[in-house]
């Protein structure tokens, strides 16, 4: 197959300047250039960001949220008719290595059902955390495989998928919409590669610093089982989430936001419902991960 071409997404709200402009210069360096990249302001002008002659600037004036946001950037590549795969990339994010590019290029190339590769998230140290590995036996975080999930931080995207599939579920906000998609993904046949050599340097902040964490993150996993698992494995889903995070959960604050989100989640509207297939539920299963954890 000739390689494909590629894209780039990248969503700021113009809090960070200097990791932006740090993140813009790596995927400037890299060998294999970039046709367009997509810099989306969410609620932000980005009129003092400096940017390269392929870089479009798509200023917001509202904040659509982190898949909101890159759904526009999305739309941009797919219309532009010259784009085969999309990289998106956190803006606090940093790319060390200058073959990121060449390596996901050939990566697609070789598999025409991959769907979605997810890139290898690492401190300043190198040093990957538990959370960061998208299986449920993360002692090996440089353990290359197919898997069911995928780190919104670093990772690319097939077009011919996302035109199947639909972009992110924007209504999430914030939280479990890379999941939503990728079990969209994989029910509709693609293949997830987790590939430990494709790096992202990342700082390694704690997710659950602000009780809107907590909302959000109950809220989204109610709507993600109401729309995409089969009706049996919902209150499972559910019940086994509900017991680990009252297990790990250390503030009361927290908790309120969270069973505040739980109970929005189930009052609310979550969108079109498109329950996955049984054998994608086996898919899931024997990947080593079935969607009730």
């Amino acid at each position: 197959m000739p390689l494909p071409r590629i894209g780039v997404v990248i969503v700021t709200m113009g809090t960070r300047p200097q990791e932006l402009a740090a993140l813009l210069a790596s995927v400037e360096k890299q060998d294999v250039p970039a046709t367009r990249v997509a810099l989306v302001g969410n609620a932000t002008p980005l009129t003092d960001v400096d940017v390269a002659e392929n870089v479009i600037k798509i200023p917001l004036g509202e904040n659509l949220g982190c898949p909101g946001g890159r759904n526009v950037g999305l739309e941009m590549l797919r219309d532009s008719g010259d784009v085969d795969v999309v990289i998106e990339l956190d803006d606090d994010g940093l790319l060390i290595d200058a073959d990121v590019f060449r390596t996901v290029q050939h990566l697609f190339a070789s598999d025409p059902r991959l769907g979605i590769v997810g890139f290898r998230v690492a401190d300043e140290h190198g040093h990957t955390e538990r959370r960061w590995v998208p299986r449920l036996r993360a002692d090996d975080p440089m353990r290359r495989g197919l898997v069911t999930a995928f780190l919104g931080g670093g990772h690319a995207f097939s077009m011919p998928m996302l035109r199947q599939t639909g972009l992110w579920a924007a209504e999430f906000f914030f939280g479990h919409e890379e999941s939503d998609l990728a079990w969209r993904a994989l029910d509709a046949g693609w293949k997830i590669l987790y590939e430990p050599a494709l790096v992202l340097q990342h700082p390694a902040t704690a997710p659950a610093r602000h009780a809107v964490y907590y909302r959000f993150t109950a809220r989204n996993r109610v709507w993600l089982a109401r729309r995409r698992l089969p009706l049996p494995l919902i209150p499972v889903y559910l019940g086994v989430w509900l017991l680990l995070t009252m297990a790990r959960i250390r503030s009361l604050p927290g908790a309120r936001a969270w069973w505040g989100g739980f109970a929005e989640g189930i009052r609310e509207p979550c969108g079109p419902r498109g329950a996955m297939r049984w054998r994608t539920v086996w898919r899931m299963t024997r990947l080593g991960r079935p969607p009730i954890l």
